[in-house]
């Protein structure tokens, strides 16, 4: 079976025996005409008009009122964190089975992150979960969701949409706003997914995206902040360059802040790559329904998003029956030279998150015994191509 998946794999992406990434970045539009515009301006730094554009289109795709550039979407989410006024020592609620980034950037800020499960079906986070955990652990005083354990604040929450496959964040939404708890989405991995006609990102007070050198759209390393609110905006721009106050000369800074603005040779190539992605979008969309064929017609389990969602399908995920089978698969495609990995290990057992308190985990255990990304990257010249499966066949899939 093994044998024939790699088969499956080398003729989508049309190899012979070379090396299949995972994810490798595409650039076919205008990266290198925009990085020598930057180069011939001398503005390369963290001033210049590729980062004002980059804001301007960022905030037109997600639909959000601002948008805020920064260095990677972990000094975004920091920031956020910052921004959404988490102080030191207080707790923030996320999911365990996420890239550690997410986890870092609560510790960045002070504060101490709360695991709670997520949903097999999105490998998100779990309003189920949420809502149990915070009624059997929180008590509102004063207006503030208390966890009546450690006797510190909830101060924010911070769901992931894992692989780009939207979680059901308008739940989480409504349990957060009814315990005054601050939602921060982190949607590092989803640009361009929705749901329920929503981007990812917009959902909670603030939102923050990645794009590292291995996401859907790239610029080396950057981030963006996202948010309908102009004073979080303002703030989160100005902490971003050193907190330093506009003068045409002299240094002052009224705050600590952080050298965190996306540099202008960045924003130019984020710029040219979010110019194509719509058709990139399609591109993976049409790869995923490929795959949800083949693996729909083998019985193995294909992630496909839940009913209403638009997943941009940054890494193509399939569930695999135990974690034998998963490690038997991650050997056999890795030595024929077809990467893929498995899901992350839970943020509750990495020795620095070792004492955090979580709820009962017992789909992100599942989920990490047996989820293994594929190849996901853009093919070049295959938009056009027709393929017998379509998008609107993948419907919301049962997890057992």
């Amino acid at each position: 079976m093994y044998k024939e998946v790699i088969a499956h794999i080398r003729t989508l992406f049309g190899t012979g025996d070379e090396f299949v990434p995972l994810h490798a970045p595409y650039f076919g539009g205008n990266e290198k005409k925009y990085v020598l515009d930057t180069i011939d301006s001398t503005f390369v730094s963290s001033v210049g008009a590729y980062v004002n554009r980059f804001e301007e289109m960022m905030a037109e795709i997600t639909g959000a009122k601002y948008a805020v550039a920064t260095t990677s979407g972990t000094t975004a989410l920091h920031l956020a964190l910052i921004v959404g006024g988490v102080q030191p020592g207080e707790e923030v609620i996320s999911q365990p089975l996420t890239f550690v980034a997410t986890a870092n950037a609560i510790a960045h800020a002070g504060a101490i992150p709360v695991f709670v499960d997520v949903d097999r079906d999105t490998m998100g986070m779990s309003p189920v979960a949420l809502k149990a955990f915070l009624a059997e652990h929180v008590t509102m005083q004063d207006g503030m969701a208390i966890n009546k354990h450690s006797g510190r604040r909830i101060a924010a929450c911070v769901p992931m949409h894992t692989f780009g496959f939207p979680l059901r964040i308008d739940e989480v939404q409504e349990i957060c706003a009814q315990y005054n708890i601050m939602l921060i989405e982190d949607a590092a991995e989803s640009l361009g997914s929705t749901y329920k006609g929503k981007h990812t990102g917009t959902f909670g007070q603030v939102g923050i995206f990645s794009f590292n050198g291995n996401k859907t759209v790239t610029c080396g390393g950057g981030g963006a902040i996202v948010t309908d609110d102009e004073t979080i905006a303002k703030h989160a721009r100005h902490l971003s360059t050193t907190a330093k106050v506009a003068h045409p000369w002299e240094f002052v800074h009224d705050e600590v802040g952080y050298n965190y603005r996306m540099p202008n040779i960045n924003a130019a190539l984020a710029c040219a790559q979010l110019e194509q992605l719509p058709a990139i979008l399609d591109n993976k969309r049409m790869l995923a329904d490929a795959y949800n064929e083949f693996f729909r017609e083998r019985n193995i389990s294909f992630v496909k998003g839940i009913e209403e969602s638009s997943p941009n399908h940054w890494l193509n995920t399939i569930i695999l029956d135990s974690i034998e089978a998963r490690d038997a698969f991650l050997q056999e495609t890795n030595t024929q030279k077809v990467m893929t990995r498995p899901i992350w290990q839970l943020m509750n057992k990495l020795p620095m998150y070792a004492a955090s308190m979580c709820g009962s985990l017992s789909n992100a255990e599942w989920l990490e015994a047996r989820a293994v990304n594929i190849p996901s990257s853009y093919r070049p010249g295959t938009n056009n191509i027709a393929i017998t499966s379509k998008t609107s066949d993948l419907v919301p899939q049962q997890l057992p």
